[in-house]
């Protein structure tokens, strides 16, 4: 079974293909993608143009079908048949993820249109976090406010589930790896009497950033909010902010509302700080050059990653492992060194040469004496996607 997994930006498509020979035995065909797309349609046709080329498609009915990582859905959540239903749920919430929504929801009709009959599917990001204690999703807002999704509905879910996924392999725990394996199945299935709890923080550091507390293979509550826009500094986008700014700066900058929104999403975040760029590459260069905007950038950045590290540690009750992925987290031992930096007396210790060797690969950079595992772990979310694709392709009716 050929499945197609498809990640929609604003202005680009990336793909991966994934042949499932059994339940969960998933082996990667292909990849690939382009950028500066102006037209989804002539994206998705040099897609499958490249995979016939490549031998791994005869024609598209070799495609069993297409998932999609959508973000966020106003009052749908988990994986679900991508249809009209899905369509008007990213509609619905198209103001809070503006750069993701509408593409994902432009994506899907013209794979509709040009793969007619192609079973399609979307995994939001949200499903991750369905089982978060109410206590940790709710603001102190108007019950009204609530009611209409005004709520913590975190973000990055499918890359914190494959942590959890593969941390729990990693630490011996196979019985919190299938737990967290089949969590969209079966929701949080109870684990063997007297198992230990499993404790993970897993940090996705990337172009966006989030931090997710979780345990046994389920996600107690995480940095990103409503949005995602909140939590710690993203690329061009704020993170948390005191909701008194957006008056203040309206009435003391003469901005309207529009253009304060678009410089909080566009303007903000590490290139707001830095003044250099949103690329974290040029930011440590021009911070190793003296720039002290930049490296004020890097500093804010590690210290909201150790707040919201700190908030899951004590929610937790101690911490197992704390993991680092997704670009940034993968590929900068000395970003790693500076989140970790102090954490001895709570039984935290990095080896520094094996954190300095270790650069976008899966591994250990914790010292033998640390009492908690620091590991590294490459993101995976196509994967997650594609499994729960599959999950809902052949589940009985």
């Amino acid at each position: 079974m050929n499945l197609l997994v498809a990640n929609l930006g604003s202005t680009s498509f990336k793909y991966r293909l994934f042949r499932f020979t059994g339940a969960e035995e998933a082996v990667l065909l292909a990849k690939g993608g382009a950028e500066r797309v102006t037209d989804y349609g002539v994206a998705i046709d040099a897609c499958l143009a490249e995979l016939r080329a490549g031998g791994h498609l005869a024609s598209a009915a070799d495609l069993h079908g297409v998932g999609f990582k959508t973000v966020l859905g106003r009052d749908v959540t988990g994986c679900v048949p991508a249809d009209d239903r899905v369509i008007a749920a990213l509609e619905g919430f198209r103001e809070i993820a503006p750069a993701h929504n509408p593409p994902y929801a432009a994506g899907i009709r013209r794979f509709r249109e040009k793969l007619p009959g192609v079973p399609l599917f979307a995994l939001f990001e949200t499903a991750f976090y369905q089982w978060v204690p109410e206590a940790a999703t709710r603001y102190a807002v108007p019950a009204s406010w609530h009611a209409v999704g005004i709520r913590r509905h975190g973000f990055h879910g499918a890359s914190h589930k494959f942590v959890a996924e593969r941390s729990a392999e990693l630490l011996g725990r196979a019985d919190v790896a299938a737990r967290a394996r089949r969590l969209y199945q079966l929701g949080p299935a109870p684990l063997p009497a007297g198992a230990a709890p499993l404790r993970v923080i897993s940090c996705h550091l990337g172009g966006s950033s989030s931090v997710t507390g979780i345990r046994d293979g389920v996600a107690v509550g995480t940095s990103m909010g409503l949005s995602p826009q909140s939590g710690l500094p993203q690329n061009n986008r704020v993170g948390d902010l005191d909701s008194a700014a957006i008056p203040f700066a309206m009435k003391t900058l003469g901005l309207p509302l529009a253009e304060v929104e678009r410089q909080l999403t566009k303007e903000s975040g590490l290139l707001g700080l830095s003044g250099v760029g949103n690329d974290l590459r040029d930011i440590r260069a021009a911070a190793a050059a003296g720039d002290a905007r930049a490296r004020l950038a890097l500093d804010v950045f590690v210290h909201s990653a150790r707040h919201w590290i700190g908030a899951f540690w004590l929610e937790l009750g101690g911490c197992d492992a704390l993991v680092f992925t997704a670009g940034i987290g993968e590929h900068n031992p000395d970003l790693r060194a500076a989140i970790c930096a102090g954490l001895e007396g709570l039984g935290l210790a990095l080896d520094p040469a094996r954190n300095e060797a270790l650069r976008g690969a899966e591994g250990e950079v914790s010292a033998a004496s640390s009492r908690t595992r620091v590991l590294v772990i490459p993101a995976n979310e196509e994967l997650v996607v594609a499994r729960e694709a599959y999950r809902c392709l052949t589940a009985a009716p």
